[in-house]
């Protein structure tokens, strides 16, 4: 998922999506521990669009708390 994508998005969607993103980390996580990840970058992946995701809600955050310039 790209950045921008994200940005489109209102801060629920957003929080919405990091907690779905969160919870396939772990999912990826006990699938690779357990030696059955099908595809092993799909957890690199997932882990940078949850850092995306994180990063577009802080941004929202600060423009927020800024305030009309």
């Amino acid at each position: 998922m790209q950045a921008k994508e994200l940005r489109e998005m209102s801060a629920d969607d957003l929080n919405q999506k990091r907690a779905a993103l969160r919870e396939e980390i772990a999912h990826l996580k006990l699938k690779r521990a357990a030696s059955q990840a099908e595809n092993p970058m799909k957890l690199r992946d997932t882990r940078r669009d949850l850092a995306r995701a994180e990063t577009v809600l802080r941004e929202k955050a600060l423009e927020a708390k800024k305030g009309p310039a």
